[in-house]
């Protein structure tokens, strides 16, 4: 009996939130399909803020074996990665917002905070990088 792809990615994604330390509402799952290759690209959602940023991307050759790349990238993106804090403020509000990335560098951080919007949308204010722990 083949096993229900729907329950895979419903698994999958639960433990990839679980990893991650966010439920449900604060994630979402945007899958692109092109070809044979599906891409995924995890998003968060900040209550705070009501912003949206890209936590990672991967790819596989479809939508369950795209998932099974994040959680394999969750479980050591910590080792893998660098912490960031950037202080920014969206386009006509006066108030400052912090936001902390994972990132193999500066760009990669900034890539995160501007993804699937326009970049004059943000002023960005400063980005640290963060001291290891």
């Amino acid at each position: 009996m083949s096993k229900d792809r729907n329950l895979e990615t419903a698994r999958l994604q639960k433990e990839i939130g679980s990893y991650i330390g966010l439920g449900k509402d604060s994630l979402v799952f945007n899958f692109d399909t092109k070809g044979k290759r599906a891409r995924l690209h995890l998003i968060t959602i900040n209550p705070n803020h009501s912003q949206s940023f890209l936590f990672h991307a991967t790819t596989g050759s479809d939508k369950v074996d795209a998932l099974r790349e994040m959680l394999e990238y969750v479980k050591t993106y910590k080792e893998r990665t660098s912490s960031y804090t950037v202080q920014w403020s969206a386009r006509g509000e006066n108030t400052l917002q912090t936001s902390y990335f994972r990132a193999k560098n500066v760009l990669e951080a900034l890539d995160k905070l501007f993804y699937d919007r326009d970049p004059n949308s943000i002023t960005v204010f400063s980005v640290n990088l963060n001291p290891i722990t």
